[in-house]
């Protein structure tokens, strides 16, 4: 059974406790290497009462050392972000730099409904609002755009991959929150939703929602996603899909890998989490950033060739029991 191997330096990203608004988490990181550097995006926590969330900005020329900046980078402006912006993902389309990140209705405490909102950055520093990208009512999360535009795809240019939690049901075709491959015609305007993969193992038995932004290889496009279990463990998994058919499958984990072992894994403001949501291929060596019980910032790594072999094997087979 493969499996991702951890930084020996784990957490590499862990709250800062003379800084108010990331003293008690910081989690969920968004990472992209730009041929220079590595650039995080990682979601913050001061508090707990309102448990009001923002995103911080760390840099790193390994991407195992980081840097953070002293404030935050993006904080809730707008009305649709007053409540919490959590849990960004960063990708490229056409040469632009984007972040996808979810937004909240209402306080946490209040079980609020869940939005995705997209935003486009420059530098790292400043941030163009594009408003929300995912439909009214949907509960729509995990939502990764495809990196760049793919001329050769049957599918139109604009491509992502989300986790709308109330798509459930006979009409669905599944009974739990899965993901979904949906195309549109511009990087904020998508209408066409198919259903892409659903819950079929037992470690992710509850829920699954896509975790890293598509990564593009020569086997395919490849997506570490998570998966929840019915005693509520989140795991790693993986999936290929088609370069040219995004909606075709080539190769699936039926086994997690990565799932909660470590303490900073087992114990924290959620216990038993591993969160992924920023990879990077640098040196043929796949780099999945997570976050570790709802708290800290981690890093696993494998050999890309390794992991691709592996989803192409009879092991992963989509068609093997």
């Amino acid at each position: 059974m493969l499996q991702l191997e951890r930084a020996k330096n784990n957490p590499i990203l862990v709250p800062d406790q003379s800084s108010g608004w990331e003293s008690k988490a910081v989690f969920n990181c968004a990472v992209l290497h730009d041929g220079k550097a590595f650039h995080m995006l990682y979601r913050a926590i001061g508090e707990y009462e309102d448990y009001v969330s923002r995103i911080g900005y760390a840099s790193s020329s390994d991407g195992i050392l980081f840097t953070r900046n002293k404030d935050p980078v993006m904080y809730p402006e707008r009305n649709y972000e007053k409540y919490g912006i959590e849990d960004p993902r960063l990708m490229t389309i056409d040469g632009e730099t984007y972040v996808t990140y979810v937004v909240l209705s209402d306080y946490v405490k209040n079980n609020p409904s869940v939005s995705t909102a997209l935003a486009k950055t420059e530098d790292f520093s400043h941030y163009q609002r594009l408003g929300i990208i995912t439909l009214p009512g949907s509960q729509d999360k995990d939502v990764v755009l495809f990196p760049r535009s793919n001329p050769e795809s049957v599918f139109q240019r604009f491509m992502l991959l989300h986790r709308p939690s109330t798509w459930v049901g006979p009409q669905y075709k599944t009974e739990r929150p899965s993901i979904w491959i949906a195309e549109g015609d511009s990087v904020t305007n998508y209408y066409q939703h198919s259903l892409l993969i659903k819950p079929e193992q037992t470690w992710e038995v509850l829920k699954i929602g896509a975790g890293v932004p598509p990564l593009k290889t020569k086997e395919g496009w490849l997506v570490i996603y998570h998966g929840v279990n019915a005693e509520h463990v989140y795991s790693a998994g993986a999936v290929l899909l088609d370069i040219k058919e995004p909606s075709k499958i080539l190769g699936r984990t039926k086994s997690p890998l990565l799932t909660p072992e470590k303490h900073y894994e087992l114990k924290g403001d959620v216990n038993n989490v591993v969160f992924p949501t920023g990879a990077c291929i640098l040196d043929n060596r796949l780099f999945v950033y997570y976050g570790a019980a709802d708290k800290v910032c981690c890093l696993a790594t494998i050999d890309l060739q390794e992991i691709l072999d592996y989803l192409l094997s009879d092991t992963c087979s989509i068609h093997s029991e």
